[in-house]
């Protein structure tokens, strides 16, 4: 890993006016654990004031002093650099904003107010002529430069131990922010770490502080639980630290709900276990929650006991429950609509021998032509969550062929720039199959040089063919009708190939 160059630049300006400046927290915590940070965060003992005197391209957009520089990079993670005052926060009486800040000149007491031991550490930068990679457990030295860890919370030596532990009293950190709650729980799933003991006791005893803190804010901290490689152990983590009910309280009503004989697992299981799968194979954050909600409403719905339930309608109570649960967590509209139609036809029913052609056409017009590879993934996920050995088994996989049989644009004249009554009038000439021969004639041209689709190119072409007999025509028809069909064998043959059919 190397200081990027957009961030030594910035610490350079501010230190040659005489200014300190340390990258903090969570870049540094990546740094440590060699990835790639998604931002860098600068803090420094310079004012908002002397920050927008030393830099030209900036923007300041809250009141807690920081100062947002705009650099010339194409990396994403640093097109945008914040740099913020060494400061202090006093009272939270709202559990979520300090009722005052002040600024410091101490990096220690700017760190003492951060939540975690490992987001609580920062960089001393310093030019080096050494060559050396490590000097002790608290300097580096990369490429030319020294760079001192600062940590007096014990940041780095947690990172070693896989620990998310609060900076000081754990439950003045969770009362200064409630979202740190949620957080806890985040950085424990997406970096594969523990709660420390008193950390994960405070977060369970502290759970109900997360009402006060706005739905955007946890819907957001849910996502970044969700879209983790750990998802799955992320849910049961909210679950066992009380989190969950103030999330989707809905999911917490089906733990140890039992299925019938169709199901090994019981609801809560079974759904945590179709996320796992979706999150284990990288599909994308509407799978992953319709993966999640897809059963939702099986508590609500479920008629019987033991292995004779029911669970009838299940699929549209559940759709309309993700609509509401999405709506609550205020995730755009157009998300809303897809993962609710996926949850709505994820039990759809398909059979080789008994669902045909128009079937399949409703399927993709109901959930939508864009959308039918994520339902398919949806279900993939749903069967490997009720235990079944084969995720893809033969008859999903002629479904899709199906799907795209349907979804390809048909080999037929319709694809010409050209109709029939074009023919008929550069020929001047009656209808009859003799315009049949000549549309042939050009699909068959077309499909061989799809550049030839041209009016212009097209009607030279029915001028040169109208010259010969019509026995020449009706022969030259015939072979381009065999060599259509061949194509349509051959891209049929491609398609069964795909999805591994005979």
């Amino acid at each position: 890993m190397k200081i990027p160059n957009e961030v030594k630049e910035i610490i350079k300006k501010l230190e040659k006016k005489g200014f300190k400046a340390n990258p903090v927290g969570g870049c540094v915590r990546d740094f440590l654990l060699n990835q790639k940070p998604k931002d860098w965060d600068i803090t420094t003992n310079a004012k908002p004031e002397d920050i927008t005197n030393i830099f030209e391209n900036y923007f300041i957009n809250n009141e807690f002093g920081t100062v947002t520089i705009l650099t010339e990079s194409e990396d994403p993670a640093l097109k945008k650099i914040e740099i913020t005052p060494y400061r202090t926060e006093k009272e939270y009486t709202d559990n979520r904003h300090p009722d005052k800040v002040e600024w410091t000149s101490s990096i220690e007491e700017d760190l003492k107010r951060r939540d975690f031991t490992i987001n609580a550490m920062a960089f001393d930068i310093e030019e080096s002529k050494e060559k050396e990679k490590i000097i002790d457990k608290d300097k580096l030295i990369i490429d030319d430069l020294v760079i001192k860890i600062i940590d007096p919370f014990g940041g780095k030596k947690d990172l070693k131990k896989k620990i998310v532990r609060t900076v000081g009293d754990s439950q003045e950190r969770f009362k200064e922010d409630a979202l740190r709650l949620l957080r806890a729980v985040r950085f424990s799933t997406v970096l594969d770490f523990k709660i420390e003991e008193k950390t994960l006791k405070a977060v369970k005893e502290d759970a109900e502080w997360l009402e006060s803190i706005s739905k955007e804010r946890i819907r957001d901290e849910f996502l970044k639980i969700i879209n983790s490689k750990n998802a799955a152990a992320g849910i049961r983590k909210l679950r066992e630290t009380n989190l969950l009910q103030y999330v989707i309280p809905e999911f917490e009503e089906t733990y140890n709900v039992d299925q019938n004989k169709h199901h090994i697992y019981n609801v809560y299981e079974h759904l945590v276990r179709s996320l796992d799968y979706a999150a284990k194979n990288n599909y994308n954050t509407e799978i992953r929650i319709a993966a999640l909600l897809h059963d939702i409403a099986k508590p609500q719905t479920k008629e019987g006991k033991g292995e004779e339930a029911t669970f009838y309608n299940h699929e549209v109570v559940s759709a309309e429950m993700t609509e509401k649960i999405l709506k609550r967590l205020k995730f755009p509209t157009k998300e809303i609509k897809k993962i609710k139609k996926l949850v709505r036809w994820h039990l759809f029913y398909y059979n080789v021998d008994e669902v045909g052609k128009s079937a399949v056409r409703r399927l993709v017009r109901k959930v939508g032509p864009k959308n039918t590879g994520d339902l398919i993934k949806l279900r993939m996920a749903d069967r490997i969550g009720s235990g079944v050995p084969k995720a893809r088994p033969y008859k999903l996989r002629h479904l899709e062929y199906m799907i795209e049989k349907i979804k390809q644009d048909p080999i037929s004249t319709d694809k010409l720039k050209l109709s029939g009554n074009d023919i008929m009038e550069v020929l001047d000439i009656e209808p009859g199959p003799k315009v049949g021969h000549f549309l042939t004639i050009l699909l068959k041209n077309v499909l061989d040089n799809p550049k030839l689709n041209k009016i212009e190119i097209l009607e030279k072409e029915i001028e040169k063919i109208g010259k010969l007999s019509d026995k020449k025509i009706e022969k030259k028809a015939k072979k381009a009708r065999e060599k259509i069909e061949k194509v349509k064998e051959k891209r049929d043959k491609m398609k069964k190939e795909k999805y591994w059919l005979k």
